[in-house]
C-alpha cells in the first residue's frame, strides 16, 4: 500500500475516475491477479490528460510491460500519432502483443523488442513525448539517451519517483532500501538535469514531469 496518500484517499480518487472500456478492465484484472506492476489508475488518468493537452505526434514509451499504458495512450492519441514502445522481457512481449491485438487502436502502436539502452541510440526519430517506466537502476542512463531523442518543448513523464512514499521516509523496509536509494539518487539527477524544467508530483507512485527547454 502506498505511503504517499492514505488508503481512503486513494479509493476516493479512484472512484472519481470515469469507467474505461472492457479491454482496460480486463488488463487491470489480469495484472492484479498475476501480480504484474502496471501504471496506477490515477497516474494513467493524468497521463491521458497530458496527451489530450499536448497532442504529441510521436510518443516514446520505455517499458511496455503488458501494454496497459501503451493502449490507454493509443486510444487518446490523434489518428496521425504513433507510439514506439520498448520492452525487453520475452514474457511481457508475448502478453503485450496479445493485448495490443485486441485493441481498436493497435495501428498506432509499434512494439520494439530489446534492451532500451541499446535500442534508443539506434532510433532515428525526434519525439514529442517520452514516458519512462522501466528498470529503476537504469533510469539515469535512460534519461540521458532519451532526452537526446526529445524535441525542445517536448514532455517527459517518469513513474515511481516517490516509490510508495519511501523516498521521503526514514523507516524503509530492508528489501526496499537499495531501490529507494537508487531512486533518491535519480531524483536529484532528474531535478537538476541541464536543459529540463522538472518537478515531482505526488500522483500515484510519484510522477516526474519535465519539459525540455534546451539542449543538455
Amino acid at each position: 500500500m502506498s505511503n504517499i496518500l492514505f488508503p481512503e484517499q486513494i479509493l476516493y480518487l479512484e472512484k472519481t475516475l470515469n469507467n474505461v472500456d472492457s479491454l482496460i478492465e480486463e488488463m487491470e484484472k489480469f495484472a492484479y491477479e498475476n501480480k504484474i506492476p502496471i501504471l496506477e489508475k490515477i497516474s494513467a488518468n493524468f497521463l491521458e490528460i497530458l496527451i489530450q493537452i499536448y497532442q504529441p505526434k510521436l510518443f516514446l514509451e520505455i517499458g511496455t510491460a503488458i501494454a496497459y499504458s501503451t493502449i490507454r495512450v493509443s486510444k487518446i492519441l490523434p489518428n496521425y500519432s504513433k507510439i514506439d514502445t520498448i520492452e525487453l522481457s520475452k514474457d511481457n512481449i508475448k502478453l503485450a502483443k496479445e493485448f495490443i491485438s485486441k485493441s481498436s487502436s493497435s495501428e498506432k502502436i509499434h512494439l520494439i523488442e530489446g534492451n532500451a539502452l541499446e535500442v534508443i541510440p539506434q532510433i532515428n526519430k525526434i519525439y514529442d513525448f517520452v514516458f519512462l517506466d522501466s528498470d529503476k537502476e537504469d533510469y539515469e542512463k535512460l534519461l540521458d539517451i532519451s532526452i537526446e531523442k526529445l524535441k525542445v518543448g517536448g514532455i517527459i513523464l517518469i513513474d515511481n519517483l516517490l516509490w510508495k512514499g519511501f523516498t521521503a521516509s526514514k523507516e524503509i523496509p530492508e528489501k526496499l532500501k537499495t531501490s529507494t536509494e537508487i531512486i533518491r539518487k535519480f531524483n536529484k539527477y532528474f531535478l537538476n538535469f541541464p536543459g529540463l524544467k522538472s518537478s515531482i508530483l505526488p500522483i500515484g507512485d510519484g510522477l516526474g514531469l519535465a519539459i525540455k527547454i534546451g539542449e543538455k
